[in-house]
C-alpha cells in the first residue's frame, strides 16, 4: 500500500476551510501584546500565552538588540559542541535559584525539554506515569523512552495511586504532571501526587510551562504549594512568560549533568540564539524585581472568571489565567471563534483530539498588559455572541 494513501482521507480541514470556518495557522498582520491585528482588523488577543505581557517591554527588547550586536543572531550549534555562551551558562544558574534547585539546563525548546528529560531518565524496565491530560511533549518523551508508559485520570489521586500499587516495586518510577493544565487551567494537586508518588518510590516530574511566571511568586507549582524541596525536577518553557523560546530542567547538580550527557533533543539541537536567552535573562529581572506585573495578571484573572461566570458562560475548573470557554459541539466552537474573532476578540479554538470531541472549547487566556477598559469590552462581545448563538441565557443587553 501506498504510504500517502491516508492523505486523501483526511478531510476536516478542508471541509473547515470550505465552510469558513478554519481557525489555523492564521497568519496575525501585527502584535503588540494584548492587541492583535489580524485580517486588517484591530482584535483584543485572548489567545496568547504572554501572560506578563513582557514580549514587548523595553528592557527585553533592548537585551535582545544587545546580544544580537554582541553575539549575532545564531550559535549554529548545539550547547554539546559549539553552540554554548556564557550567556547560556548564566541562564542555567539564574534559573536553577529562581525555581529553587541545584541546577538547571536550557534547552532549545521546551517542547524538547520534556522530551529529552523523560526519555534520558525512563530507560528499559522503568515506566513513565503520566496524567491523562498531560501535554503532547509529555507523553511524547515517555513514547521516546524505551520504558512504560502508563495513565491515570485526570487529577484523581485514587487513580494515580491504583496504577502506582500495579507497577512492579524494584522499578524505576518517574510520575510526570502539567503544573497547570494548558486546555482547562485546572492546578495540579502537587502535594498530594508527592505524597502518593513518595509511598511507592516514584520520583516526581512538574511540567511548569503555564505555571512559571504565574504561581508561587512566579516560580512556579511546586513554590505555590511550598514544596520545592519535595518535588525532584521541575520543567518549563520560555515561550509563556519569558517572552522568548526554548525551555529547562532543574533538580539535583547529578540528574542535571546526567540528563545534559544523555539527552538526545539537546546533544542533536541546535542552542537557543543569544537573543533568546538575553530575553529571558530580562524577564527573570522584571518578574524578580517588580511583582506587580504577577499581581495585575491575577487582577485580570479575577475579573474575567467573575465576569465570565456572570454572563452564564461554562468555564469548567479553571483557576489560572487560561479559561475555557466550553461549548462541546466541533462546528458550533468554529462558529463562535468565527464570531468573536469578527467582532474583536480573539481566542484559540480546540477541539478533537485535544479534547474530547464532546468538549470542544475556545481557550483564553489573559495578561498583566490587558486594560479593564480592554476586558469589559471583550465581556460585552462575549455577552452579544453568546446570547446570538444560544450559548448563554438571554437577558437584556447593557
Amino acid at each position: 500500500m501506498d504510504i500517502f494513501a491516508k492523505v486523501s482521507g483526511f478531510t476536516r480541514a478542508k471541509d473547515a476551510m470550505a465552510l469558513g470556518i478554519y481557525p489555523y495557522f492564521q497568519p496575525l498582520d501585527k502584535s503588540e501584546g494584548a492587541i492583535a491585528y489580524f485580517r486588517g482588523k484591530e482584535v483584543i488577543m485572548l489567545g496568547s500565552n504572554n501572560y506578563l505581557g513582557l514580549t514587548t517591554h523595553p528592557k527585553v527588547k533592548a537585551a535582545a538588540q544587545a546580544a544580537i550586536d554582541k553575539y549575532g543572531t545564531s550559535c549554529t550549534g548545539s550547547r554539546y559542541l559549539n553552540g554554548s555562551l556564557d550567556l547560556h551558562n548564566e541562564l542555567d544558574q539564574r534559573l536553577a535559584r529562581f525555581v529553587g534547585k541545584e541546577a538547571a539546563l536550557v534547552f532549545p525548546t521546551g517542547y524538547q525539554t520534556n522530551l529529552g528529560a523523560i526519555s534520558a531518565l525512563v530507560g528499559k524496565g522503568d515506566y513513565a506515569i503520566l496524567d491523562k491530560e498531560a501535554h503532547a511533549c509529555i507523553v511524547d518523551g515517555a513514547l521516546m523512552s524505551f520504558g512504560e508508559m502508563k495513565r491515570f485520570v485526570h487529577n484523581d489521586m485514587d487513580s494515580l495511586e491504583r496504577t502506582l500499587r500495579n507497577l512492579p516495586e524494584d522499578a524505576g518510577k518517574l510520575v510526570v504532571v502539567d503544573g497547570v493544565y494548558s486546555m482547562g487551567g485546572e492546578i495540579a494537586p502537587l502535594p498530594e501526587i508527592v505524597a502518593i508518588s513518595k509511598r511507592y518510590g516514584a520520583r516526581v516530574m512538574v511540567d511548569d510551562a503555564h505555571s512559571v511566571g504565574v504561581l508561587g511568586g512566579g516560580r512556579g507549582t511546586a513554590a505555590h504549594y511550598g514544596i520545592t524541596d519535595e518535588v525532584d525536577l521541575i520543567a518549563g518553557t520560555f515561550s509563556k512568560s519569558f517572552a522568548s523560546i526554548g525551555g529547562f530542567v532543574a533538580g539535583d547538580a547529578d540528574v542535571i549533568h546526567y540528563i545534559q550527557h544523555t539527552a538526545r533533543s539537546i546533544i542533536f539541537s541546535a542552542s537557543i540564539p543569544p537573543a533568546s536567552a538575553a530575553t529571558v535573562l530580562a524577564c527573570l529581572d522584571i518578574i524578580e524585581n517588580e511583582p506587580e506585573y504577577i499581581q495585575r495578571l491575577w487582577d485580570n484573572v479575577e475579573f474575567m472568571q467573575a465576569g465570565l461566570q456572570d454572563l452564564g458562560f461554562n468555564i469548567g475548573h479553571s483557576n489560572t489565567p487560561i479559561i475555557p470557554i466550553i461549548i462541546g459541539d466541533e462546528a458550533r466552537t468554529g462558529l463562535t471563534w468565527l464570531s468573536l474573532i469578527d467582532n474583536g476578540v480573539y481566542t484559540n479554538p480546540v477541539t478533537t483530539p485535544a479534547v474530547p470531541a464532546n468538549q470542544c472549547l475556545l481557550r483564553t487566556s489573559y495578561t498583566a498588559t490587558h486594560t479593564r477598559e480592554m476586558l469589559s469590552r471583550a465581556l460585552e462581545i462575549f455577552e452579544r455572541v453568546g446570547q446570538h448563538l444560544d450559548l448563554i441565557p438571554q437577558r437584556e443587553l447593557a
